[in-house]
């Protein structure tokens, strides 16, 4: 319903007064609308006269777009490009360093901990084992260095060339099998009544027998070269073609002490052997004869390049 209006807010021409030239038309008060207006009532209540800058699209419709980004964006834009200093970088490749040292220390640690559960025998086996090898290796360089000075003070060095040329013949000749060889060694016997041994675990022997320092085998009637292969036949081994028969004997000429813990080690070869049921004896012996011959073959491609 509307509300009805004092008399004294009317104009004078509502409250029945003349109007004289002087006087000044009163103006409405505030919140109502002069009477007269279209579609207004009397006393109609309007609302605040709008304030500075409407109709401009309020505060802030004049700035430009990339002022008004939102937080995101503008955290966004602080955030990346990335803007290191020296000290970040400093701080970075010394992190980096830290952890590439630690990745290696936890592999050499996962590499160390098979020897974790072995007894403390066997660790001072295997120590033993590794100086022994350090020694051969110290007493290759001293015989070499040794020849090299015997040719370069000898008067006749043609003559002590041709000595030493055939010392070397004699030994490549017991490497390659096509001379006899003789020697303190040890003596592998390995029965195997169950025929679980295969041809993969007499060349597993083979090749620590040589890491322990062996410098000629041979098994049954084959000697053992760099070339020989070995291959499973219908229940039996084969070593080159020619069939071993149980039991298979191996005549091992090198340092006793070094080749028999080199066999006996936590995982060796006698353990691994043993676990298929075979039986396994190591004997030293001061003198084993490796008799058995390789012929010499002629390469078909490969030619010596020295002039």
């Amino acid at each position: 319903m509307p509300k009805a209006v004092l008399p004294e807010a009317l104009p004078p021409q509502a409250q029945g007064r003349p109007v004289k030239a002087g006087d000044t038309p009163t103006p409405p008060a505030e919140g109502t609308r002069p009477p007269g207006g279209p579609g207004s009532g009397p006393g109609e209540r309007v609302g605040p006269a709008p304030g500075p800058g409407a109709g401009q699209g309020g505060p802030g419709a004049g700035q430009r777009p990339e002022e008004a980004q939102t937080g995101r964006q503008r955290l966004l834009k602080g955030v990346w490009p990335p803007r290191l200093t020296r000290a970040q970088l400093i701080v970075a490749l010394l992190l980096f360093g830290l952890g590439l040292g630690l990745a290696i220390q936890v592999r050499s640690t996962n590499e160390n901990s098979v020897l974790r559960g072995a007894r403390q025998e066997d660790l001072v086996r295997i120590l033993d084992e590794l100086d022994s090898r350090t020694q051969r290796l110290q007493d290759e360089k001293r015989r070499l260095e040794n020849q090299r000075t015997e040719l370069e003070n000898s008067s006749d060095q043609a003559e002590e060339a041709r000595k030493q040329t055939l010392q070397k013949e004699q030994q490549l000749g017991v490497l390659a099998g096509t001379v006899a060889a003789q020697g303190p060694g040890i003596t592998i016997t390995i029965d195997d009544s169950r025929g679980s041994v295969e041809s993969d675990m007499l060349l597993d022997t083979v090749q620590e027998l040589r890491a322990a320092g062996a410098e000629a085998i041979q098994i049954g009637k084959v000697r053992v070269v760099a070339g020989t292969y070995f291959a499973d036949s219908g229940g039996a081994i084969q070593i080159d073609g020619q069939k071993v028969t149980q039991p298979y004997v191996v005549k091992v000429i090198g340092k006793p002490e070094d080749l028999e813990p080199a066999l006996n080690i936590p995982g060796g070869v006698v353990q691994s052997l043993e676990k298929e049921q075979a039986t396994v004896s190591v004997r030293r012996e001061k003198k084993i004869v490796v008799d058995a011959l390789r012929s010499a073959k002629r390469p078909d491609y490969a030619r010596s390049s020295s002039r």
